[in-house]
């Protein structure tokens, strides 16, 4: 369970107001961080020392910035030998703080040198519908969150942001294991911060963990969001969180202000795969021919092929297939022998174990504008596809 589940009560407890940066822009923080950085690298640390000294003025609970600015003071005097070189009696004090900050300034280093290929995307991403404005993915071996825009000429990065997981890593299994999820989720809500402790920061984004996939397999536990960090924290250490995914306030105000609940998908990944588009477009048109197939036995009416593309263990809402089968004839019957059609299809391809496919479209009678936006779950086996879940998107 992530820190979102805390008490009712100590959740909703009063704000204090927030220290607000001078400069409050995402990603303004880090990009003056790494200039201080490569300031370093070309010996300049004149400069450097100024711009760290201007830096921890507009950000002062930036810890990082903080211990790179207590570097350069120190080499005035002495040898600095290691990055946050301070003596051997206040690193013990530390504790474990100052490793945490060290691997914060190498992932954050490490995510800005290895930029995602031009005109590649993440390859969960096969294809996102009018209704998908903006998407999420989530590299945790980079400690970075990507925010795409899916604009006219396709899926583009807006920004992308260091982010914090579980004290124990990815995977989550059970009911507070620590751990962050990995999967496909959707945006479900945004939390109004003066109803949240201080704790959240600038507010939090709930994601639908357990989704259908994580129940399957069994999975346990709720309250994973993506939130911000408390007054006196700029950001946390990589390895930080109950398993929520955290952000910079600034940062996380970016995408509050940007995405919509329910339409924005969330994938989160050990490692992102970049794929340029051109290469998704076989494996699209592949699970498309039997979606259509799928769209084209359920026009029909022949209920006994369309029962072929459900599995064994199909689940809706409690529902086992031959519970859904009802279902499926109402449909077809209402639509009296009118073919269906899918407008606004979504196609998120998620890769592990096995392959999942999320699928989101809206299902409209031929003659009629509208219809339900449904949303399924297809596993793959082998070459065949089948349906382990449906239901209405509402």
């Amino acid at each position: 369970m992530g820190q979102a589940n805390a008490k009712v009560g100590k959740k909703h407890a009063k704000k204090q107001a927030p220290v607000v940066a001078k400069a409050s822009q995402d990603g303004v923080a880090e990009a003056r961080l790494i200039e201080i950085y490569r300031l370093i690298g070309k010996s300049d640390r004149h400069v450097a020392l100024d711009k760290a000294h201007n830096l921890v003025k507009d950000f002062p609970t930036f810890a990082l910035a903080q211990l790179v600015y207590g570097d350069l003071l120190s080499a005035r005097s002495r040898p600095v030998q290691q990055f946050g070189d301070v003596p051997a009696e206040s690193s013990k004090a530390a504790g474990t703080t100052l490793q945490d900050l060290r691997l914060e300034s190498q992932l954050r280093l490490k995510a800005l040198r290895e930029r995602p290929p031009p005109g590649t995307i993440p390859s969960a991403f096969l294809r996102l519908s009018n209704n998908n404005q903006h998407a999420i993915a989530i590299d945790a071996s980079q400690a970075r969150l990507y925010l795409f825009e899916n604009r006219a000429s396709g899926l583009t990065l807006l920004a992308d942001y260091y982010i914090s997981v579980g004290k124990l890593g990815l995977d989550k299994q059970l009911e507070g294991d620590q751990r962050t999820p990995l999967g496909v989720y959707f945006i479900t809500s945004q939390l109004d911060p003066k109803a949240l402790t201080d704790f959240y920061g600038s507010g939090a984004l709930p994601i639908n963990y357990p989704n259908v996939l994580d129940i399957r397999r069994g999975k346990t536990g709720s309250g994973i969001w993506l939130h911000g960090t408390p007054p006196g924290q700029f950001s946390r250490a990589p390895l930080a969180s109950d398993g929520c995914v955290v952000l910079a306030n600034p940062d996380l105000e970016k995408i509050l202000r940007t995405v919509k609940i329910r339409s924005t998908p969330v994938v989160i990944a050990k490692q992102i795969k970049w794929v340029a588009v051109p290469a998704l477009q076989a494996q699209t048109h592949h699970f498309e021919v039997q979606l259509k197939a799928w769209l084209k036995a359920k026009s029909s009416g022949n209920l006994t092929e369309l029962g072929h593309f459900y599995a064994p263990d199909f689940k809706s809402n409690g529902q086992s297939l031959a519970d859904w089968l009802p279902q499926l004839t109402r449909e077809v019957s209402s639509a009296r022998g009118r073919s269906l059609n899918i407008k606004d299809l979504s196609l998120l391809h998620w890769v592990d174990s096995g392959e999942t496919m999320v699928v989101t479209f809206g299902e409209v009678i031929e003659g009629k504008r509208t219809g339900n936006s449904r949303r399924q779950y297809w596993s793959r086996q082998g070459q065949r596809w089948q349906i382990f879940y449906e239901g209405v998107n509402g």
